[in-house]
């Protein structure tokens, strides 16, 4: 007998201590918790992390095996923090939360420089898509979602609200712990059956996690004590005045407030004001929205038909001073042909007569044959002295006539053609230079810094000595080549 109870102290001692050893007392983890909240100050977020996990991770259950775990198919123990008190349990899920808020908050190159590209994206996708709310309800309230504390359920939906991709999870969840929550708890199973062994050891303990965290959720239509009555009120806030007016369901919140039994009047009042404060803001924020769109279409609308009116002014402009260039070309075509107009009729005149000669000239020939042969040889010779002279008289006046046209056509225009031609190119030179610093102005900044730099060179003492000196140097070259050539001439 003594044996037997020596060897049943050893094994039970032997399994108190096994079992202190896999699952972590309540000092263990406010050690942890502690060490965590250090590394998250110093903004050690990895170790932070790597920290906290232990306490909120299932861990195998002892009849399991390898292969069961290997396989997925064992049954886990609850997360060490699920077996510790509610005020320890509220702190380790709450910095839990925290550190992932605060991972979330890095930018992506930090992000994955701290934990990896993998781990990375996985932390932002379970806290995105909401995936964190039901490890929580998994992990630390068996699943059971009206169990879940309001203060980590606060925790929840504040970090929902600032990195979810929509509210629509956020809602689905405060609704379903609002209805869980309001239930009252029938279940009179451990209250009816009484401990069948020292402390009550034969509880669940899925059912003593139940019956310990029920102190500080809600049941029925209120709550137990003003600080579990005051995170009803805030769960309340964050679904009426935050949640439902990012999903539009404004005619939702306010029906909600008006139907609660936890609110009272004066409360549902405030609530229903601030509802109506978000309404204006938000209506305001899209009516700023929309006039700024507007405002910003009628600018491109205003930019556009003002760019529409410059070009129409420039090819208006444009079509000016190319009809202008081409009266003022036929202007100078008709002032040089007023000028040479005596030239051109004097050749037209030689033009004429010439041709007038030309057709003459026959019938002149023909008289003059039939003289001679009526005349005879005796008259034959002294007909033709006589008409040597006269050949010579007819031809004299048409040299004449063709010295003069020629000397007219060479006379080319007066100087008041030539001064209204050189005007004209000026101004059409000008024009173009006009033409071109209009389209291109940088092209009078670039002449204007040459200008001046070109002056601010010359304002330069050595400079200017400098090229008085080459400018001396080269006009006493061109004198000495001068004066070899009048020499080289002169011999």
């Amino acid at each position: 007998m003594i044996g037997s109870g020596i060897m049943s102290s050893s094994l039970s001692s032997l399994s108190s201590s096994v079992s202190s050893a896999r699952h972590p007392s309540s000092s263990n983890i406010s050690k942890a918790y502690r060490q965590a909240s250090t590394l998250f100050l110093t903004r050690r977020l990895p170790e932070a992390l790597s920290t906290v996990l232990p306490l909120i991770t299932p861990s195998p259950s002892e009849s399991a095996t390898p292969g069961d775990v290997a396989s997925g198919a064992a049954a886990f123990d609850p997360a060490p923090v699920a077996k510790a008190s509610r005020s320890t349990r509220i702190k380790v899920w709450s910095l839990y939360l925290t550190i992932l808020n605060a991972i979330l908050e890095l930018n992506s190159d930090e992000g994955k420089d701290a934990f990896g590209t993998q781990e990375w994206r996985a932390l932002c996708h379970k806290v995105r898509e909401g995936e964190v709310w039901e490890e929580v309800v998994r992990s630390g309230y068996h699943g059971f979602e009206g169990d879940v504390d309001a203060d980590v359920v606060i925790n929840l939906a504040t970090l929902l609200l600032g990195h979810a991709k929509t509210q629509t999870l956020n809602q689905k969840r405060l609704e379903n712990y609002l209805a869980a929550a309001r239930t009252p708890n029938l279940d009179l199973t451990d209250r009816l059956s009484g401990p069948s062994g020292p402390g009550g050891s034969s509880a669940s303990p899925a059912r003593r996690l139940r019956s310990s965290s029920k102190s500080g959720v809600a049941t029925g239509h209120g709550a137990d004590t003003p600080r579990d009555l005051n995170a009803r009120v805030k769960i309340l806030e964050l679904y009426t005045l935050h949640v439902l007016p990012r999903n539009d369901e404004w005619a939702c919140a306010r029906e909600f407030i008006n139907m609660s039994a936890v609110l009272d009047d004066e409360r549902k009042e405030a609530f229903i004001q601030a509802l109506y404060s978000l309404k204006e803001e938000q209506e305001e924020a899209e009516r700023k929205a929309r006039e700024k769109e507007d405002a910003i279409r009628k600018d491109i609308e205003n930019a556009r038909k003002l760019r529409a009116e410059n070009e129409e002014r420039e090819r208006k402009r444009l079509e000016e001073e190319r009809q202008k260039r081409e009266a003022a070309g036929v202007n100078a075509s008709t002032a040089a042909s007023a000028g040479s107009g005596p030239t051109t009729e004097g050749e037209s005149g030689v033009e004429a007569k010439g041709t007038g000669t030309g057709t003459t000239k026959k019938p002149n020939l023909k008289k003059k044959a039939s003289a001679l042969k009526n005349g005879g040889a005796s008259s034959s010779s002294a007909s033709s002295k006589p008409a040597r002279p006269s050949r010579k008289g007819a031809s004299s006046p048409t040299a004449t006539k063709t010295t003069g046209s020629s000397s007219s056509a060479v006379a080319g225009p007066g100087m008041g053609t030539k001064a209204a031609l050189i005007l004209n190119n000026i101004r059409s030179v000008l024009d173009q230079v006009m033409t071109a610093f209009h389209g291109n102005p940088f092209l009078l900044y670039r002449t204007l810094a040459f200008i001046i730099g070109f002056l601010l060179m010359f304002s330069k003492k050595s400079v200017r000595e400098r090229i008085t000196r080459v400018v001396q140097q080269g006009w006493g070259k061109v004198k000495a080549t001068a004066g070899m050539g009048m020499k080289v001439s002169y011999i």
